[in-house]
């Protein structure tokens, strides 16, 4: 597991052993992982366990605005054609 961003109280990390689509996981009080491109191109939730709603937008807002460094994260990691 890879810490790659800390805000509003919560960890933005990204799984070494794990898979496709490029995704972070978000956790403290509680948990969520989002697809760092969705259908449209923006970051979507793809689940949230125990994260209030209005956190979850202010985080989904945090994502969105470092997208392309979370996406840059992912290929570090995993590599470019993973």
């Amino acid at each position: 597991m890879v810490v790659i961003h800390r805000a509003h109280g919560f960890r933005f990390v990204i799984y070494t052993a794990d898979h496709e689509p490029a995704h972070i996981h978000i956790t403290g009080a509680g948990h969520a992982k989002v697809d760092l491109a969705g259908p449209d191109g923006r970051p979507v939730a793809v689940f949230v366990i125990g994260i209030a709603r209005g956190d979850m937008i202010r985080l989904l807002a945090e994502v969105e605005a470092r997208q392309a460094d979370f996406l840059r994260a992912w290929r570090r990691i995993h590599g470019p054609y993973h």
